[in-house]
């Protein structure tokens, strides 16, 4: 698959998920403190959300950070908007503004 093919997969995914999360390790295991971090505070917002692990898809730990435009993961997508990484929304969560993009979802 070409680059262009992955970046259009990557686009469909996060425009067909409401909440979806590039992580390091899945939801049940996660496979770094900012990814676990990450993945506990949508919990608590009660939401379903999706991940994808990019530690299993070289692919895609490759290009996420072409199509987003940040380097880090994870990368937090929310009704097809890049959010932030970890300290972006745990910031967002404690100003009171993730619950408010959660709750449009």
């Amino acid at each position: 698959m070409n680059e262009q093919d992955v970046l259009k997969l990557i686009e469909q995914d996060v425009k067909a998920n409401k909440i979806l999360i590039y992580v390091k390790g899945t939801k049940a295991m996660p496979q770094c403190g900012f990814s676990a971090s990450t993945i506990a505070l949508f919990g608590k917002l009660g939401k379903s959300f999706e991940t994808r692990d990019i530690l299993a898809n070289p692919e895609l730990r490759q290009l996420v950070p072409s199509y987003s435009d940040w380097p880090t993961f994870p990368q937090v997508f929310i009704n097809g908007q890049f959010i932030g990484g970890c300290d972006i929304v745990h910031e967002l969560f404690e100003q009171g503004e993730l619950q408010k993009l959660v709750e449009q979802v």
